[in-house]
């Protein structure tokens, strides 16, 4: 059994680094086979936590094992199935984020407001004016803060549009999409603002580790290349890049002092 497993390891090395050389649809086909376990475990683990089926989430999973297939470099050293989980883990929880309603309520919330519309409906023909929300928590035999609680649960399952409007000018309406900040915006500022920190620490480093990092992570290298270009053995690059991430780390996070 250990040697079978063994032999499947090293089918799998051999089929990533040919992949990476000859990419194939036949090639790709038998690499989802020989990882498929990832994607059950996975989809497993999920199903216990929601109410989407198995077979599913399952499918979903393998769309993510196939982006990583593609995009998995052998010659950086990492472990395949290190790297393809979150590719995985990442393709089954976007299908569940659009798959999930908004907000989900307490039935016994959901219940109470349907009766309180109807009861609103009643004490206003009766009354001839809008019922108070006292006036309806006693109809119905319920305290005024939880008619009010479930009024507001169910107000507030209902989005809100962009195009709201929410201030009024002379000449001009603000609308709420207007003063909701751009999340793509920051997203690519402060991207921008961590390349910009990691050039400078980069920059710092001494002449070997600087070199090492930026031909094996800046122009993807492979270490043996890398090698030749520094006229060093390959373990010595190493030696260079784990010096380099070390003074990276402590350049970035330095720690606090006591």
């Amino acid at each position: 059994m250990a040697a079978t497993k063994s032999c499947a390891r090293s089918d799998g090395i051999e089929l990533l680094y040919l992949y990476y050389q000859h990419p194939s649809i036949k090639l790709r086909n038998r690499l989802v086979e020989l990882h498929r376990g990832l994607v059950r475990k996975m989809a497993y683990t999920f199903s216990h936590q929601c109410q989407e089926p198995y077979e599913d989430l399952e499918q979903i999973g393998y769309l993510g094992l196939i982006r990583a297939i593609e995009r998995f470099d052998p010659n950086h050293g990492y472990a395949f199935s290190s790297f393809a989980v979150p590719y995985i883990r990442g393709e089954i929880l976007h299908f569940l984020r659009d798959r999930s309603t908004l907000l989900k309520i307490p039935r016994r919330w959901q219940e109470l407001y349907n009766e309180g519309e109807k009861v609103h409906k009643e004490l206003t023909l009766s009354l001839g004016r809008t019922p108070k929300d006292s006036e309806i928590a006693q109809k119905l035999n319920v305290s005024l803060l939880e008619w009010q609680e479930s009024k507001l649960a169910v107000q507030n399952r209902v989005p809100l549009s962009l195009d709201a409007t929410i201030s009024h000018s002379a000449d001009h309406q603000i609308t709420l999409g207007e003063i909701l900040p751009c999340v793509q915006t920051a997203s690519l500022q402060q991207q921008q603002e961590e390349r910009q920190q990691l050039r400078r620490a980069i920059s710092m480093l001494e002449d070997k580790p600087r070199v090492a990092i930026e031909l094996v992570f800046l122009k993807k290298l492979t270490r043996k290349d890398a090698a030749k270009k520094l006229g060093a053995s390959p373990m010595t690059v190493t030696r260079y890049l784990q010096a380099g991430i070390q003074e990276l780390t402590f350049y970035l996070h330095p720690q606090p002092k006591c």
